[in-house]
């Protein structure tokens, strides 16, 4: 590796340690129904967004609320303490494709038709307050 490889890498590591993250891979939904549920929390304090995800009756509503409890705690632990009530807010979030299994089912005359079972990633990054920043 040349040497301004390896100053951007550890760089990049360097600012990565002041990030608060938390990722979710494979998640057997498809990516468009988990946008529409991650729309809906972008933006917001960590405390309301959970509120929201909680009485959401869509089912990606439930992983995305066990996402952002684990980027919260990620927070905790690369702070040493715990995150008080308006502290926190979701900065960014999306969501990537996934790996789409291919089926086949069975259709009339012989024929077959293609099922595309579709995944995708989330990924959520929490910040301070944003008056603070």
């Amino acid at each position: 590796m040349g040497a301004r490889k390896k100053t951007a890498a550890e760089a990049r590591k360097a600012a990565r340690k002041t990030q608060y993250f938390a990722k979710l891979n494979g998640v057997p939904s498809s990516p468009r129904k988990m946008r529409y549920v991650v729309d809906m929390i972008r933006g917001k304090e960590v405390n309301h967004a959970l509120g929201i995800l909680r009485f959401s009756n869509k089912q990606a509503a439930q992983d995305v609320e066990k996402l952002l409890r684990s980027a919260v705690a990620n927070w905790e632990t690369k702070n040493g303490r715990k995150a008080e009530d308006g502290e926190l807010y979701v900065s960014r979030v999306f969501v990537d494709q996934g790996v789409t299994m291919k089926r086949m089912m069975p259709a009339p005359q012989g024929r077959a038709y293609r099922i595309r079972k579709r995944s995708n990633h989330v990924t959520l990054y929490l910040d301070n307050t944003k008056d603070e920043n």
